[in-house]
């Protein structure tokens, strides 16, 4: 992690997130601008909250750990997303670890000064109740549909809502990814019993892999093996 001592590209970013808004432009705010490369953790589960983060250039992985001792891959957020809500809110450790997928810049705000000043801003409370209902509203939807039968079904699922055209279709965004080991664990399960059921449906003639991409063939199969469940 690398702190940017460039206002200007502090200011350019907080205008064009609108980020100053949330706490009134009259303040001044101590705002941090921290660089992080690719594959870096910018948050490490069970330690303490230090700063909330406004991710505003590049892409971040969250995930959590499970009593296996693997991770558990829960989504990818793009800017604008807020990091460290809940912790903040809750009064808890990190609860997921998150690592930058490429270059990232985040803006920081330190959280002594938010529970000295920002917890009983209104506009502030409410960016965060937006944001925490909507990680609750995906998370709801993910598990929802992790009860699907078979992974066959949750992959047909997952396939129809990462290709959407929909403009609201958010947490399909979040969960696309061109790595078949990211979205084994998406599913909740296992590399190679992934690429048995890509080949099955491959020989059905239902989809199409080439070397890195996969193509719908037969739409009416998918949308009847998704059960009309998606991710959004």
């Amino acid at each position: 992690m690398k702190f940017i001592q460039d206002l200007n590209l502090l200011k350019s970013k907080l205008q064009e997130h609108h980020i100053e808004e949330m706490f009134g432009k009259e303040k001044k705010l101590p705002f941090t601008l921290q660089q992080y490369r690719q594959d870096e953790i910018i948050l490490l589960e069970g330690l303490e909250l230090e700063s909330l983060f406004f991710l505003v250039e590049g892409k971040v992985k969250i995930t959590s750990s499970v009593e296996t001792g693997k991770s558990l891959l829960l989504r990818f957020v793009q800017p604008l997303s807020i990091i460290g809500d809940i912790e903040l809110i809750r009064h808890v450790p990190v609860q997921s670890q998150v690592k930058a997928v490429n270059g990232c810049l985040l803006i920081g705000l330190h959280v002594d000064y938010i529970k000295q000043h920002e917890m009983n801003n209104p506009k502030f409370l409410h960016t965060l109740l937006e944001h925490v209902s909507y990680k609750l509203q995906t998370c709801t939807t993910a598990s929802r549909v992790n009860l699907l039968a078979s992974v066959e079904n949750k992959f047909a699922s997952y396939l129809m809502s990462t290709t959407s055209p929909e403009p609201d279709n958010f947490f399909g965004i979040e969960i696309k990814t061109s790595n078949i080991k990211e979205i084994a664990d998406l599913l909740g399960t296992t590399y190679r019993h992934l690429n048995r059921v890509i080949y099955s449906l491959s020989q059905k003639k239902i989809i199409e892999r080439n070397k890195n991409s996969i193509r719908i063939l037969n739409w009416d199969k998918l949308e009847e093996m998704s059960n009309g469940i998606r991710y959004k």
